[in-house]
């Protein structure tokens, strides 16, 4: 599997709002559906969200819904996660993989993540 390579995540105040992306080495990103995982500290990796390779689909976990929004652009071979209305409970490592909506168990490989803090 190609490296992913997460980024954009810091530090942000209860309400706040960050923009993770994704980037996806290789020819085929567009072929390939995409989703955001994430990590808690002491608890089991999470499915947080869900996009299909053409953008026509996307699906999310009932604690992120209307807060979080999924995106991607093929030209740039970036998948993006647009998180609004920050909670201290989104705190967590964040992660991309391929599929749709499949369980972090299913994954064997990831890449570095990146840290979301929401604290005041």
């Amino acid at each position: 599997q190609e490296q992913l390579v997460e980024s954009g995540g810091g530090l942000v105040q209860p309400g706040g709002s960050l923009r993770l992306s994704c980037v996806v080495p290789g020819n085929s990103f567009a072929s390939f559906a995409m989703s955001w995982y994430r990590q808690a500290p002491g608890k089991e990796r999470e499915l947080v969200a869900s996009i299909t390779g053409s953008s026509a689909t996307t699906k999310y976990v009932d604690s992120v819904k209307d807060r979080f929004t999924i995106t991607r652009d093929n030209s740039k071979n970036t998948l993006y996660l647009q998180m609004n209305s920050l909670k201290p409970e989104d705190t967590a490592v964040y992660y991309c993989n391929l599929g749709f909506f499949l369980p972090p168990t299913e994954f064997t490989s990831w890449g570095q993540g990146t840290q979301v803090t929401v604290s005041s």
